[in-house]
């Protein structure tokens, strides 16, 4: 697997982006290899992969994680389309609780994020029938997960579409603040 992985502003978040090889039949690309990933310092066991499609731009889907016992470690890709895609950092005590950072993933890119334990993620479609697959270190639990809210003021996301023009659905609509939640991790 040929690979360009760079840490991103939060520590243990990396952009990785695979290698396409080309020709007029179309590509090929290896989009994970657990050693490699490994010796790049992003070690995780995943054991489920997820692929969602979104018709619209600006259908929002997130901030979501699961809690201990179910934390998830995320990689994620766009295979189609693009998407900004969004990571903040929940684990109490650490000196970048709050913060956040976010990243284009497009098919035309071929980027990927991994996202660890300890951070939720979610993302904002920017062309429609964008579709984005992404594995998992544990199976969805869904009494684990939890959503924090998109618009949360004391986190401050600078979303790249307007309020107004977003589709949530109503979990992610009615998703509370970071503040007021305990996440069950730590720094």
């Amino acid at each position: 697997m040929v690979v360009e992985i760079r840490e991103l502003a939060l520590p243990g978040i990396y952009e990785i982006t695979p290698k396409k090889f080309g020709d007029d039949r179309g590509f090929f690309s290896e989009t994970y290899n657990k050693t490699v990933l490994a010796k790049g310092g992003i070690e995780a066991d995943f054991v489920q992969d997820n692929h969602s499609m979104s018709s619209a731009v600006g259908v929002l889907r997130g901030l979501h994680f699961q809690v201990p016992p179910h934390a998830q470690d995320k990689l994620v890709r766009v295979a189609k389309g693009a998407v900004f895609d969004v990571v903040v950092d929940i684990r109490n005590g650490s000196p970048t609780l709050g913060h956040w950072i976010g990243l284009k993933l497009s098919a035309k890119a071929w980027n990927q994020i991994f996202v660890p334990k300890g951070f939720a993620h979610g993302f904002v479609t920017l062309e429609p029938g964008s579709e984005v697959i992404y594995k998992v270190s544990d199976y969805y639990a869904p009494s684990y997960e939890r959503s924090i809210a998109y618009d949360d003021p004391d986190i401050g996301i600078k979303w790249p579409l307007e309020h107004g023009s977003l589709q949530l659905s109503k979990k992610d609509a009615e998703a509370g603040r970071l503040k007021d939640m305990q996440t069950g991790f730590s720094y």
